[in-house]
């Protein structure tokens, strides 16, 4: 006879450390095997509690499916309302020390104002040496995080939104971190007004409705990847290597550099694939493909991408987990990152110190400076076998060098600004959307539309972009080959208009008029902020 789970039960075993996550109705244990997945822990632990169904259709080939049945330790007895996870604040029954030492640490940050802090070293502090551990093994976060949603609540709705996110009267607002609040809460009452009840009834319809979507998807054939496509883009990437090298030997530096950028600009995409194993779909060829092209080629770590990609993925645009919107101290597209947030996935800190307080209130004119320099983002080791000039400097390998530091420099510059295209196309798709909280009870497919966008273009563009143009289908089917994405979009546009979601799209420029006007609505906010904190100091000095 199976087990039949209540959701206390599951709380408790949550609570002993154990990695519990809903799958259709079986209950899954994943304790013993969170070190072995593929992609990284951080992925699943944002899972615990929660029903991850489409989340694990939409992301592991039949092969996986096929052995999620080994770790199921019995059934739900109840239609499954989410809890929430650990690792975004959840406090469980035996662990009642912990909520009473975060509820202390949680008043004494509210009463000194950390949004303000001008000195990190000041942080509060209190013991939490009676912390239990067991809570850890399930993703727990060693450092505070509040959820934006209470633990208790269900869902958010009209009778409770009031409360949830306030939003005072006329009166004039002195305290920055209340400023802020009010712009943060008056944004999320806006995307309430534009998105489908949460209530777990609609977004079950929802559900419902994206899986008949996803069968359509695979009844159609468009998770057969046509290889020809890739041999066109191996071939095509060959040839700008080629260039590069044909001009490195003729001293045409500038040339060189440039086409060696767009090599790399165009391999990113390859990597991207091979990453969500979307070309052949066997997890050990394309991981050896994408290692051999990220890794080999390019000078990154695919391995270190698909961690942080995964979680970018499950939790997006979220200000304190999604690490790909973690950009402090150069970026910040929430006001929530004023905040000194605990990052979950860098399980750091991100503090908006006296540099960011400089550079936010500018972000929209350092945008495109700044992603100039985004590959040196990626990597920095590599830097020095190049800079101290340890490569070859005589024999047949010689002739791979740049004479000349001028040259070296210009050559370094000039390949690695050009691939700063993939970093817009990255960031386009992001930076502009919701951030919000909107509670456990949202679904998969309204999340990833909700907090992603598409950039509109013609398909002869398609080979630009590398189908990061269809970020929001791409968010909603992530092993899709990407040369297939656009047959979708008619599909993901009318499953949008049946269940009430909105599809984002723009064209490309209006899309950076997007991102440049959300960039500089919160750089005012930012130099709002410091406002009411210099008037603030001011009065208090005054008395």
């Amino acid at each position: 006879m199976v087990k039949k789970f209540t959701p206390r039960r599951v709380e408790g075993l949550i609570s002993e450390g154990k990695v519990i996550v809903i799958y259709g109705n079986s209950v899954l244990n994943l304790t013993s095997w969170i070190k072995y997945h593929p992609g990284g822990d951080k992925a699943v632990y944002h899972m615990v509690g929660r029903d991850a169904t489409d989340e694990m259709l939409a992301y592991h080939s039949e092969e996986s499916i096929a052995t999620f049945s080994k770790w199921k330790i019995g059934e739900i007895d109840t239609p499954w309302k989410n809890l929430l996870p650990p690792i975004q604040g959840a406090v469980y029954p035996s662990d009642l020390k912990r909520a009473k030492a975060f509820d202390s640490l949680g008043d004494k940050l509210d009463s000194s104002s950390p949004i303000v802090s001008d000195d990190a070293s000041s942080e509060t502090s209190i013991e939490l040496d009676e912390v239990n551990p067991k809570l850890h093994q399930a993703g727990s976060s060693l450092g505070f995080v509040k959820p934006v949603i209470p633990q208790n609540i269900e869902y958010v709705n009209a009778s409770n939104k009031e409360q949830l996110f306030p939003i005072a009267g006329t009166g004039a607002i002195v305290d920055p971190k209340e400023l802020m609040s009010q712009f943060e809460n008056g944004l999320v009452r806006e995307e309430l007004l534009r998105l489908p009840d949460l209530d777990y009834g609609t977004q079950h319809q929802i559900r419902e409705k994206y899986e008949k979507l996803h069968a359509t998807v695979i009844k159609n054939g468009f998770y057969n990847c046509h290889y020809s496509n890739y041999v066109r883009e191996v071939v095509k990437i060959a040839s700008l290597f080629l260039y590069s090298f044909s001009f490195l030997r003729l001293g045409y530096y500038f040339l060189s550099a440039l086409f060696m950028g767009t090599a790399w600009h165009q391999m990113t995409f390859i990597a991207h694939d091979a990453g969500h194993v979307s070309i052949t779909h066997n997890y050990q060829i394309d991981n050896l493909f994408g290692m051999i092209i990220a890794d080999c080629f390019g000078g990154l770590s695919l391995g270190w991408w698909k961690r942080n990609h995964n979680v970018h993925h499950l939790i997006t645009n979220d200000p304190v987990h999604d690490p790909d919107i973690q950009h402090l101290p150069f970026f910040a597209v929430s006001t929530r990152l004023f905040g000194d947030v605990y990052s979950t996935y860098y399980e750091k800190t991100l503090w908006l110190d006296a540099f960011a307080k400089k550079v936010i209130p500018f972000q929209e004119y350092l945008y495109y400076p700044i992603l100039t320099f985004g590959r040196f983002n990626l990597y920095r080791l590599s830097w020095t076998h190049l800079l101290l000039g340890q490569g070859p400097k005589h024999g047949k390998a010689a002739w791979f060098s740049v004479e000349g530091g001028w040259n070296k420099f210009m050559f370094v510059m000039v390949s690695h600004m050009t691939t700063m295209l993939v970093h817009v196309q990255i960031t386009l798709s992001h930076f502009a959307m919701s951030t919000a909280d909107l509670g456990v009870s949202e679904g998969f497919a309204s999340r990833q539309l909700r907090t992603t966008m598409d950039v509109d273009c013609p398909r002869w563009l398609d080979f630009l972009h590398g189908g990061l143009q269809f970020q929001a289908i791409h968010h909603l089917f992530p092993r899709l080959p990407r040369h297939n994405l656009r047959s979708v979009q008619p599909l993901v546009v009318e499953f949008c208009e049946e269940v009430g979601l909105p599809y984002s799209i723009y064209g490309f420029g209006k899309g950076n008029e997007v991102v440049i006007g959300k960039l500089s609505e919160i750089g005012k906010q930012c130099s709002i902020m410091l406002e009411c904190t210099r008037k603030m100091k001011e009065e208090q000095h005054l008395f």
